[in-house]
């Protein structure tokens, strides 16, 4: 990465769900095989972002979502990533659910959105690639 106006991108294979449980919900443990598994635990809901087919029993969940996923490893003293990244989707009108993993950023787009994401990314100065 030579600057945060010329981030590299990655579409990561898959289609994923959004969902949540209850408070109190058991964190269920991700099937094996499990390419992307992010779960997030508040005192008002649990939180999930899985593939569509291990949406697990007792959670609600919104379909639907593509991934990119920021390349590489990000440093925690690097500031504005997810700013430069979210600025040029909304200023495409493309929702956007952000998970930050210890090592790099996703972005999940709606799949109908994916396109329009890609290229606004890409007008932005991004470089995005097939995952």
């Amino acid at each position: 990465m030579s600057s945060r106006s010329e981030l590299a991108l990655e579409v990561v294979s898959g289609r994923f769900a959004v969902c949540r449980a209850d408070p109190g919900t058991a964190p269920p443990a991700p099937p094996e095989g499990s390419l992307f598994w992010s779960l997030s635990i508040t005192a008002t809901e649990v939180s999930l972002v899985c593939s569509e087919d291990q949406v697990p029993e007792g959670f609600t969940s919104e379909d639907g979502w593509g991934a990119l996923a920021v390349a590489g490893v990000l440093d925690f003293s690097l500031v504005g990533i997810l700013a430069a990244l979210t600025t040029a989707l909304a200023e495409a009108q493309v929702s956007v659910f952000a998970v930050s993993t210890f090592d790099t950023d996703v972005l999940l787009v709606r799949e109908a959105q994916m396109g329009l994401a890609i290229g606004a990314l890409r007008s932005a100065g991004h470089v995005v690639r097939a995952g």
